[in-house]
């Protein structure tokens, strides 16, 4: 009985490893795949081998894409080593009203006189207007909210704001590989240049795609994102990972904002921790590069000014939440009133959106080194040229 067990046992090894070697890939000496020539019984081979030696495998069936990224020198990405974020991050303890009318907005002591539009005490000048606000009443007709305990604003010329809903992402360690944001709705090419013929596929806002190479065609650099699918450098902007600790930056904790890209990368101890979007500021109010340090942190605070003589720009915005200033009046905060991350919106403040600020605003500490530079080169160093900055 023993004997037929181990005879059986023998049999059925035996067997084994007969089918396993008549599925093994082509040996380097063979035949089979030499000069890219795949002949129609090539086997199906492991990925790992597929990926390598994709001549010698099967180009058949579920494994037809793996093998037409592997002939092209283009792996599968790896996904990126994301953490969880909190959602409630994206909260504000705020609503907002957007002032549209152009005579100016009057602010009213009793809730009477704002639902009458009578007896105003005060008047903010028509501009970019922006209230928080803590209760709506709407009586006879006529809308007015509390902005303030107290303090009321009429309804009419008033516009409800829904707040930004896009995030950045966190990491666990640092991603190997140069990850970047579509910045506008737009189709692909199948090659490098604005001449190109187009693939057909579309790529979304915000979307996040992996940069596996790059070329220079007429100026512009173009960023290949898929096999036959390219696109050029002012529809996105990338990440390229680095650990290394800018010059003057004295911690293993810091926060580097890209002005050519518009993005914000933050570091402990060598390692990626977060990445997202950023709006810096616009030509003529930009943000300043160079080093610096946060110096004060306040979980929301009004601001306004005016840079022009005829107060063409003049901005009011209440209840700027988690703000982090850091070189004079320029500050890294969230921006509830614009969604326009990965473009310069600002008077040389760093926006955020609401979720993104209230993160780094959780993780910075008075005293966190800010990197601010630009690769391009296009941002003036001069310091005479930088006022004190806006938002």
């Amino acid at each position: 009985m023993a004997k037929l067990r181990l005879e059986t046992a023998l049999g059925i090894l035996i067997s084994v490893l007969f089918v396993g070697l008549s599925v093994l890939p082509a040996q380097a000496g063979s035949l089979d795949g030499v000069d890219g020539v795949v002949e129609a019984n090539s086997p199906v081979c492991p990925v790992r081998f597929q990926l390598r030696f994709p001549e010698r495998c099967s180009p058949q069936g579920e494994r037809a894409e793996l093998n037409e990224l592997a002939s092209k020198g283009l792996l599968p990405q790896r996904p990126l080593p994301l953490v969880r974020l909190d959602e409630s991050l994206g909260d504000l303890p705020f609503y907002y009203v957007q002032s549209k009318r152009k005579d100016g907005t009057p602010l009213y002591t009793s809730l009477q006189d704002a639902l009458k539009g009578q007896n105003a005490y005060r008047v903010i000048e028509p501009g970019f207007v922006f209230f928080s606000w803590i209760e709506r009443y709407d009586q006879d007709n006529a809308v007015a909210y509390m902005i303030v305990p107290g303090v009321y604003v009429r309804g009419d010329g008033m516009a409800r704001l829904s707040t930004p809903s896009y995030k950045g992402m966190a990491f666990s360690r640092t991603p190997s590989q140069i990850f970047a944001w579509v910045l506008t709705h737009t189709e692909t090419s199948r090659e490098p240049g604005l001449d190109q013929p187009k693939t057909g596929r579309m790529v979304e806002r915000f979307q996040m795609v992996y940069v596996s190479d790059m070329r220079e065609v007429d100026g512009w650099v173009w960023y290949q994102i898929g096999p036959d699918e390219w696109i050029e450098q002012r529809r996105i902007a990338k990440v390229i990972p680095d650990g290394t600790r800018p010059e003057g930056v004295e911690s293993d904790r810091w926060i580097s904002i890209d002005l050519y890209e518009q993005t914000m990368t933050v570091y402990e101890q060598g390692q990626l921790v977060f990445a997202t979007l950023i709006s810096t500021g616009l030509d003529g109010w930009w943000t300043q590069p160079g080093v610096f340090q946060i110096y004060e942190k306040l979980e929301a605070d009004p601001m306004a000014g005016s840079f022009t003589a005829d107060h063409s720009d003049f901005y009011y915005l209440e209840d700027v939440p988690w703000i982090l200033y850091y070189d004079q009046s320029r500050a890294i905060h969230g921006s509830y009133w614009h969604n326009g991350y990965g473009y310069p919106r600002s008077h040389g403040c760093v926006n955020m959106s609401p979720f993104d600020s209230h993160w780094i605003f959780n993780w910075a500490e008075e005293g966190t080194w800010v990197y601010v530079y630009d690769p391009s080169g296009r941002t003036p160093t001069d310091a005479e040229l930088y006022g004190a900055g806006g938002a």
